[in-house]
């Protein structure tokens, strides 16, 4: 033979990937040619080698990859993308450990509140969230937060996410257990409209004082204000709640302002942590 295969044309027709005509004319010069044979075996051989190797490190990464949860897998469900559902699941306060303590909490609070007075429970369901929400972006307390605040996910959205995630299932977990009060009537959703008051107001905070310390500062302030009011239960009337909505609605605002703030907040600190 005066000419042979390329190299290209070899390992095209040994993944079955040769086009026709070079297809026919290089099937015709194998079966005239030797050389071209071995060195197609050759080729096929080490294509082969490369395939499995190939299929064995993919077998890794999906033994490896850890397995989405049933949060995870509802998040991704209804629309959300894997890295902000993954990013959603890991928020410590939608583990199954911290909403079962926070039922057990509604649950015992709305109990005493029967035997006693439902202001117990109007007081206390509000902070629920404002606890929860906390440790949705703590730095100590989220195992994920090295993570979150490098993602391609603006901080401030992020923790928007979470927040109504978790606004979401402390929320409807408070709605249950209101439902030991309801001879108090409309009166026993006068948590809500608080609960998303306090929220807000943490969160307005949290760039200047942390997560934590600024649950604690709001918290604290609501106690205040629940026990200075607890004669004529100011807080839960018609003119209370609307007092709340406009506080709140001051606060958002405020928050919608600042929201560049996180960025610079989250990045900073976390480079702190690693010095």
């Amino acid at each position: 033979m005066t000419w042979h295969l390329l190299d290209e044309d070899l390992r095209a027709y040994a993944t079955r990937t040769l086009a026709a005509p070079g297809l026919w004319s290089t099937e015709a010069h194998l079966v005239a040619c030797g050389e071209c044979r071995e060195r197609l075996a050759a080729a096929a051989t080490v294509d082969l080698e490369s395939a499995i190797d190939g299929g064995w490190a993919r077998l890794d990464v999906a033994l490896d990859a850890p397995r989405p949860g049933p949060v995870e897998r509802l998040m991704i469900t209804v629309g959300v993308s894997d890295h902000t559902a993954r990013l959603l699941a890991a928020t410590p306060a939608l583990r199954l450990s911290w909403l079962v303590a926070i039922a057990v909490t509604a649950a015992l609070t709305a109990t005493v509140a029967v035997f006693t007075d439902p202001v117990v429970f109007l007081a206390v369901a509000p902070l629920l969230p404002l606890v929860a929400v906390a440790m949705s972006f703590a730095p100590g307390i989220d195992p994920t937060h090295e993570i979150a605040v490098v993602t391609p996910i603006r901080s401030f959205r992020l923790l928007l996410l979470r927040c109504l995630a978790v606004l979401s299932a402390t929320t409807a977990l408070s709605a249950v257990a209101s439902l030991f009060i309801y001879e108090y009537g409309l009166r026993a959703t006068g948590w809500f409209l608080p609960s998303l008051a306090l929220t807000v107001l943490s969160l307005l905070l949290s760039p200047r004082l942390g997560a934590g310390p600024a649950a604690v500062a709001v918290g604290v302030g609501w106690a205040a204000v629940v026990a200075a009011t607890f004669g004529d239960r100011l807080v839960f009337t018609v003119a209370g709640q609307v007092g709340v909505v406009i506080v709140g609605g001051i606060a958002a605002v405020a928050l919608s302002r600042q929201r560049g703030t996180y960025d610079s907040y989250h990045v900073p600190n976390l480079m702190r942590r690693a010095s």
